[in-house]
């Protein structure tokens, strides 16, 4: 397991050695990673995954297939439009790990969503990724009181290894757990999230949070020797910009400019319009920038018979909105359409003949998070080992790879998270 945070890796892990598989732990570290770095998950947020089952027989095949519930704004009824001082985005990370369980997963998912409520409900220890973007915007965070009531209880961020908790969260995630994910967008607790979305950012309607769901979709492919590199498809389009980089790369992979050119050009086509992601990979598009992006996260699970995932996730701005839900204890993410979406990448490489896993790497970073997960992808499958080089900033990388192919004859899959980050990789 890989996660940023280091509490959300040991959550994997148990999972894992509770006889869950990749998927489980997945679900189970997105949900601790909304009460442990909430700035960059969420109750509220968006995201999207890999998932890979080995064997051809396996659901899809043995192929990768990609779990997308990327962001997606709220509309606003004209006559809310001068309430809405902070657009939301509508809340897909419920309903996106619910779809990555239901398709992968072994292990029941209330089981899956009881460590992140325990952690919230009894408190765990404020790690140095949280604080450190709790520094960035504690100023604007803190105008909001319930927000302040958690991050900062004496009007100053918590420190380091300060007792976090976050009782009204854990009320939510303990609804989730007995009355399901079903009841946050069209049972009781989606009419408190209605309710009270429009004092966090909102308003979010009620058709509109009943209408959001998340979407499985073929990934994009790009072959390295014997094997493939599965990206995130768009709306997830870091995956673009990554296969593009990626392409670049596997032919000289000293060419980090060039890569890095064309994996802003290649998202920047595709945000244009009119193209597909296809068309963009083929070509070689106009060299572009992009605005200032929000920040993203990233985790990876691996299970002992080779089954993978690779997920990234965002609030579309650090704490998202900035305003908790009343009474719920999350934050709504913001809308895409006020704030443009970050570049979420991750990528998984597999053997087709073998049928059988061989490295996953989720890249952020912002503008880089699309080269971070190029640079990571071929590096690792250049020499076997986790991330030999350090990418290029400002992104990070997260990786996992085995020595030989999983399931295979006796290859070790070790994982590493980003060196300058805090993160942690944790054994299954």
């Amino acid at each position: 397991m890989v996660a940023p945070e280091p509490q959300a890796a040991l959550v994997g892990q148990q999972v894992l050695a509770d006889g869950g598989d990749a998927a489980d732990a997945a679900v189970a570290m997105g949900l601790a990673l909304s009460v442990t770095l909430p700035s960059r998950v969420g109750l509220g947020g968006a995201g999207a995954c890999l998932a890979f089952v080995p064997g051809p027989h396996a659901p899809d095949g043995g192929v990768p297939q990609a779990v997308l519930f990327t962001p997606q704004a709220a509309p606003i009824p004209p006559a809310d439009t001068a309430a809405a001082d902070r657009p939301a985005a509508l809340p897909l990370l419920p309903r996106g790990l619910y779809l990555l369980h239901a398709r992968y997963g072994h292990l029941p998912f209330e089981g899956l969503v009881a460590p992140a409520e325990e952690l919230a409900r009894f408190g765990t220890p404020a790690s140095r990724a949280l604080v450190r973007d709790l520094d960035v915007v504690a100023g604007p965070l803190f105008a909001d009181p319930a927000a302040r009531a958690v991050f900062g209880p004496d009007g100053r961020p918590i420190k380091v290894g300060a007792l976090l908790r976050e009782p009204e969260l854990a009320a939510t995630l303990g609804r989730i757990r007995v009355a399901g994910v079903g009841d946050f967008y069209q049972g009781a607790l989606a009419r408190l999230v209605v309710s009270g979305s429009a004092e966090a950012g909102g308003p979010i309607a009620a058709d509109a949070l009943r209408r959001a769901l998340p979407s499985l979709a073929a990934p994009l492919v790009v072959n390295f020797d014997h094997d493939r590199v599965a990206f995130l498809p768009p709306p997830a389009d870091g995956g673009l910009a990554a296969a593009a980089a990626f392409q670049t790369l596997a032919h000289d992979p000293r060419a980090l400019a060039q890569a890095a050119t064309r994996a802003l050009a290649a998202a920047a086509a595709w945000r244009q319009g009119g193209v597909t992601p296809q068309a963009v990979l083929a070509g070689s598009p106009a060299a572009a920038g992009l605005p200032p992006l929000p920040a993203s996260a990233t985790f990876l699970a691996v299970d002992r018979a080779g089954g993978a995932v690779a997920c990234a996730t965002t609030m579309d701005n650090l704490f998202g909105t900035g305003r908790m839900v009343p009474g719920l204890g999350f934050l709504l993410a913001a809308s895409p359409a006020r704030t443009p979406p970050p570049l979420l990448a991750a990528a998984l490489a597999w053997n087709p003949n073998l049928h059988a896993f061989r490295a996953a790497v989720g890249g952020s970073g912002q503008a880089g998070a699309g080269l971070a997960a190029a640079v990571a992808m071929d590096d690792t499958l250049r020499s076997g080992q986790p991330m030999p080089a350090v990418v290029p900033e400002p992104g990070r990388a997260n990786v996992i790879v085995c020595s030989r192919y999983l399931p295979g004859d006796g290859g070790v899959c070790s994982g590493v998270p980003d060196p300058r980050g805090d993160g942690l990789a944790a054994g299954g």
